[in-house]
């Protein structure tokens, strides 16, 4: 008898320490920050992806680009080289959604205006309209600070694509001009390799926190 309890002592002391373990490793494998989703073609909203592309699973990324920013400057993806940066598309005779949008960008520039891995990248839809002066005088107005913040013109048809193309962001309008486009309300968050990490809605303040959060997640990943 005395010999049986021994050895259900060892037992025990022995199944409590496996389930220590056990439950110590469930703690980590729950606690494992999730890595942030790289969006491809294939899986995004198809209106917002053109045709050529949406067959694409892997390996997408912004392509190369040439613009030219509010102070006149060439803006290219060297500029981006090495950062996060939040793109969005606009114009600056909007009413609707875009002053909404610029307002929450202009929160994103506050909280980010140190951190030397994060910058904003804004295209305007209506490149012939938003002129380098027009670019400058909107951002003025809306408190942009020039060494975070690009407000982007160019050639209408390099916009076009790298919306359709690139950042899978606008819709097209098919009712006029061929690279005619309609801009939505999304933000997107690119990484250090030019891949689209998040998609969040520019006028809903609860999804710019998300989007706050997932650039510190972002930074963590990428450390």
């Amino acid at each position: 008898m005395l010999s049986f309890f021994k050895d259900y002592k060892k037992f025990a002391i022995g199944f409590f320490f496996l389930s220590a373990i056990i439950i110590y490793i469930i703690y980590i494998i729950l606690n494992v920050e999730k890595p942030l989703p790289i969006y491809q073609p294939n899986n995004v909203e198809t209106t917002l992806v053109d045709s050529t592309i949406q067959h694409v699973k892997k390996y997408h990324k912004i392509a190369d680009f040439s613009l030219t920013n509010q102070n006149g400057k060439t803006v290219t993806q060297d500029n981006y080289a090495n950062k996060i940066y939040v793109a969005d598309f606009f114009f600056t005779t909007c009413q609707t959604i875009c002053p909404i949008m610029t307002d929450n960008m202009k929160n994103i520039q506050k909280e980010i205006i140190n951190d030397e891995e994060v910058m904003l990248l804004s295209h305007s839809v209506t490149p012939t309209i938003d002129s380098v002066q027009q670019l400058k005088k909107y951002g003025i107005n809306k408190g942009v600070n020039d060494a975070k913040w690009n407000l982007v013109t160019g050639d209408k048809k390099q916009i076009y694509e790298l919306a359709r193309k690139s950042y899978l962001a606008v819709k097209a309008d098919g009712n006029g001009d061929q690279f005619d486009m309609i801009h939505t309300e999304n933000f997107m968050l690119i990484d250090k390799k030019r891949q689209i990490r998040g998609f969040y809605d520019g006028t809903d303040s609860e999804a710019i926190s998300q989007l706050l959060e997932d650039i510190k997640k972002l930074k963590r990943m990428e450390k």
